[in-house]
């Protein structure tokens, strides 16, 4: 917080990106450039010029002998390419690595890219954001930035090496290509209980080409004499590793990042957090009911307290993060519900001695034991729909529960071990179990809940609902950015999850947004799961990007119940699965380009440049290339966006009408008969407003 950085975001259909969204506040984002990828005869053009480079300046006459003999190929214009004779040995070989590395795997959906940068205020608050790009053809999908509270250290910038090992805490920054290990030093001392936290999954939660889906970090650390201390590939039921590590002696210890089996591409990003961090392990109870006072005991590392307080609002799922002396701790998730609440009392691992709650409610409890089995008894009349419902790996829980309903007699009327919640995406293996059971006649019944892997311990945390069923339904909406033209419509879906039955109609509403735009009256039907609505834009509807908020109404038992839809994502994994990634914003834009200057029109000596050819650029001298164009250029920049081999931009100066653009040919690096384009990029501070036309010229004595 209270810095400036630098991003590189990838894509698709990037060129043109002008502004960056962010969500919350506190951060406000620039676009820098836009990099785009190089063809195969571009980058085949590149490497003979970067090896001319090098050879060149081996010596004098080695640069004059293959000036004189080659017929150089001239570079694209690209901002990777700028300066490149300027270049020291070291950058020439990151770009080389960068350009022609072997191993990099091909990644067409980010190969566009935008440099932006971001400023994060002081008070801005810690956490996930999503980032959006404006583009002429509208707004992006979101991704996630995370705005953190520790130093800020990236690969390549400290800790490579011992002697320049970084200090704790630190927050460590970078991307994994295939068969690379990243390492870094860090400085510990004895008797510190460091947390390493990675997040790789959690900054990217699906790929749709990658096996399992995301992108599976490991983390191992080592001590001084090169000893493997302690290794993660996951922790509990999440895929990215936790490790915790008491620190025997100080010194220097080695942290090494990498794919769990050396995958590796550009989408392969990671932070890991290092220091002597809040780690909240597990929580009890996992909730309360709304509008009570809940507190939860906590265990973990480095907490310097036993309980907390947890916030009693709107029904669902919740995520909580507390600030602690040490730092942030890691979120933690919660269930708040509206039914009365009971604890588990023990012991109730029989029928004879199986605990009575009364319907309708929500027990917390725990398989505390390995093979241990819960019992509770409730009381239904005859036709009652009973529903048991089991909420602990959505939470966090290393529960993965089975359930059985059974009579006085011991019979199963029903049973259950995996229910599919298509409201959690971010959930791939569905543990928690669900049962809905008719009973046939007035009497005691008993739930029994337990372990599919007949484990058990403090981990094993649950929430039990038990109750007569509660139709109802929640609501997606995807993509979560509506791109709109003036006058034009979109299209979103909106999904419904239905719950406990309910079949009825869903009407949709848009419930909230700028003036004069409108959405089609739909509904989804009875027993259907999801409907296609159109949005339209006001004729005069202005360049922007505005919030909105769609709702669903549906009668369920004489009441007409209301739904807000949450703003999704449809994304797919490891080819085959989608889940419905909530999002944090449902967004309108307005695209379409930014005013530029008018087009250019390149004059030599007031004849237009088609018909008079290339300039004539003496070696070792200069030339001047007028042109015409629209006034309202000053406060611009001007620089070259590629840099042909000798031919350099001297400078850019008023004229009536237009420019003068002065070019010149340095007499060590060009050579006699040396043709090709040179593009001029004009900048109004980092924001780039196009380039000039190419500028054809010719290396003349």
């Amino acid at each position: 917080m209270g810095t400036t950085v630098r991003v590189v975001v990838g894509g698709q259909l990037l060129r043109g990106a002008d502004e960056v969204y962010v969500s919350g506040t506190g951060v406000q984002g620039e676009v820098l450039q836009y990099v785009r990828p190089l063809g195969q005869n571009e980058l085949s053009d590149v490497g003979q010029v970067m090896r001319d480079l090098v050879r060149r300046r081996w010596s004098l006459r080695t640069m004059r002998a293959l000036a004189a003999s080659e017929d150089p190929p001239f570079l694209p214009d690209h901002p990777w390419l700028r300066d490149l004779e300027h270049k020291t040995p070291a950058e020439l070989a990151r770009l080389r690595k960068k350009l022609f590395d072997d191993k990099k795997q091909l990644n067409p959906q980010i190969s566009d890219q935008v440099e932006i940068e971001l400023t994060i205020a002081p008070e801005a608050a810690p956490g996930d954001r999503e980032l959006r790009l404006l583009t002429p053809g509208g707004l992006t999908n979101p991704v996630r930035f995370e705005v953190g509270t520790l130093p800020e250290v990236c690969e390549g910038e400290g800790g490579e090496e011992p002697e320049r090992a970084v200090g704790l805490p630190v927050m460590l920054n970078g991307q994994i290509t295939p068969g690379e290990v990243d390492r870094f030093w860090v400085r510990a001392r004895a008797g510190q209980q460091l947390v390493l936290r990675m997040q790789a999954r959690q900054l990217i939660p699906y790929l749709a080409d990658a096996v399992p889906g995301w992108f599976q970090g490991t983390i191992t650390l080592y001590d001084a004499s090169g000893r493997e201390v302690a290794y993660g590939d996951d922790y509990g039921t999440e895929p990215d590793p936790v490790l915790l590590y008491k620190v025997p002696a100080e010194g220097v210890y080695r942290l090494e990042v990498r794919d769990a089996i050396y995958r590796g591409r550009d989408d392969f990003v990671y932070r890991v957090a290092v220091g002597e961090l809040p780690f909240v392990t597990r929580v009890f109870p996992l909730g309360g009911q709304a509008g009570s006072e809940l507190k939860a005991a906590v265990w973990g590392w480095n907490l310097p307290v036993s309980s907390v307080k947890l916030e009693s609002g709107a029904e669902g799922v919740q995520e909580a993060t507390w600030q602690w002396p040490k730092g942030l701790s890691n979120p933690v998730r919660y269930a708040v519900g509206t039914l009365p609440e009971w604890l588990e009392t023990e012991p109730n691992d029989t029928v004879e001695g199986a605990q009575k709650v009364a319907l309708p409610g929500i027990v917390n409890g725990r398989i505390g034991e390995a093979g241990e089995v819960d019992f509770f008894r409730i009381e239904a009349k005859t036709g009652e729909e009973v529903v048991a419902e089991v909420q602990a790996r959505r939470l966090g829980s290393s529960l993965d529960s089975v359930l059985q309903l059974m009579d006085a007699e011991g019979k199963v009327l029903g049973a259950n071990d995996d229910e599919e919640d298509k409201a959690s995406g971010l959930i791939t293996h569905h543990a928690d179990s669900y049962l809905r059971v008719k009973v046939a006649q007035d009497g005691a019944y008993f739930v029994c809940l337990s372990d599919a892997q007949h484990q058990g311990g403090d981990g094993y945390a649950y929430r039990l609902r038990l109750s007569a069923a509660r139709p109802d339904f929640v609501l997606r909406v995807v993509p979560s950015a509506v791109n709109l033209g003036p006058g034009r419509s979109a299209t979103v879906t909106v999904h419904a999850i239905r719950k406990d039955g309910f079949e009825g109609d869903i009407e949709l509403a848009l419930a909230e947004g700028p003036a004069g735009y409108t959405m089609s009256k739909a509904k989804i039907p009875a027993g259907e799961s999801k409907a296609t609505v159109t949005i339209a834009a006001p004729r005069g509807a202005a360049r922007g990007v505005f919030p909105l908020r769609l709702e669903g109404r549906a009668q369920i038992g004489g009441a007409q119940v209301t739904r807000q839809a949450a703003p999704a994502e449809d994304m797919m994994q490891a080819f085959a699965y989608q889940h419905l990634v909530v999002g944090q914003e449902l967004l309108a834009a307005v695209g379409g380009a930014r005013k530029v200057p008018a087009v250019w029109r390149p004059i030599i000596a007031g004849v237009q440049a088609t018909s008079a050819g290339p300039v004539r650029v003496p070696l070792g001298g200069e030339a001047q290339v007028q042109m015409k164009g629209a006034p309202g250029l000053d406060g611009v920049k001007y620089r070259a966006a590629n840099r042909p081999r000798g031919i350099g931009l001297r400078g850019v100066t008023a004229a009536a009408g237009g420019l003068v653009v002065t070019i010149a040919a340095d007499a060590t690096l060009a050579s006699e008969g040396d043709k090709g384009n040179l593009v001029v990029e004009v900048q109004a501070g980092r924001r780039d407003l196009g380039v000039l036309p190419a500028i054809a010229f010719e290396v003349v004595r």
